[in-house]
């Protein structure tokens, strides 16, 4: 089934985010050292370096999960750093975000999971049903509204989030490392709703991952972060999701390359 989300129209051109100068350190531990980034609207922008090298606290940053010690960010022309905490949270309903742990409530099913969103939105009660209907039917789960974390694969559970993530037609998603914990197939899998939510709702993608496979595949330009400074910043000729081959002989050809089986 194709379901298009209804969302706000978004401009091509100019810059949706910008970070100015930005730093954070953790008591003696400088995390980002003056960081500055600028992100495009309808751009899916990758950031990629080491463990350690502040990239997942650059994107936590961009929404004012945490706060910077000095510097600006600026997401949809709104200064983020210099808003009142009402005007904040009004602004950050524009930015969803998703993780590499899913973050869905164990005791809650699908809906109960995706509608939560909403309701801390004040959406309107009448409009919610159909609203995380729609959203699950955007990442191809509408059959399993009625199940439970417990009951859904990786892939399954990060669509989940994906959908929480869209039910406010956010303008900027969060990525945070949200293949790492899965499969090559269910990582192509998730790739695609990523790279459909940004070509047909015109969304900002920003994915941090040390995967440089997974950066390749959908990012059009790439920051690479070294010891929470930004190292450079290049375009990326994306390459494409890879298929992945799901029968036990693919996996046995990919192992035996240039070797031998072993059927002892």
């Amino acid at each position: 089934m194709n379901v298009v989300i209804t969302f706000q129209p978004i401009e091509r051109g100019f810059f949706m985010i910008k970070l100015r100068h930005v730093s954070k350190s953790y008591a003696r531990f400088e995390a980002v050292k003056s960081v500055s980034l600028t992100i495009h609207k309808r751009e899916i922008y990758g950031i990629i370096g080491a463990s350690g090298a502040g990239k997942s606290t650059v994107l936590r940053l961009i929404n004012l999960l945490e706060t910077p010690d000095s510097g600006e960010v600026e997401v949809n022309g709104q200064t983020l750093t210099s808003l009142s905490s009402q005007k904040l949270r009004q602004a950050r309903k524009s930015i969803g975000m998703i993780f590499q742990h899913f973050n869905l409530v164990a005791n809650k099913t699908v809906y109960e999971n995706v509608v939560v969103s909403l309701e801390l939105a004040n959406y309107p009660k009448k409009e919610r049903k159909s609203r995380v209907i729609e959203c699950l039917q955007f990442v191809g789960l509408e059959s399993f509204i009625d199940k439970y974390p417990a009951q859904l694969s990786g892939g399954q559970k990060q669509r989940v989030a994906i959908a929480r993530a869209l039910a406010n037609n956010p303008q900027v998603l969060l990525c945070d490392e949200p293949t790492s914990s899965l499969d090559p197939n269910t990582t192509a899998e998730i790739l695609r709703v990523l790279e459909n939510i940004n070509k047909n709702l015109g969304v900002t993608i920003v994915v941090v991952s040390h995967e440089m496979d997974v950066i390749k595949s959908i990012c059009h330009r790439v920051t690479v972060m070294a010891d929470g400074e930004v190292y450079e910043t290049i375009s990326n000729e994306r390459k494409g999701i890879p298929q992945i081959g799901m029968d036990p002989k693919y996996f046995v050809k990919q192992l035996t390359k240039g070797g031998e089986s072993d059927h002892a």
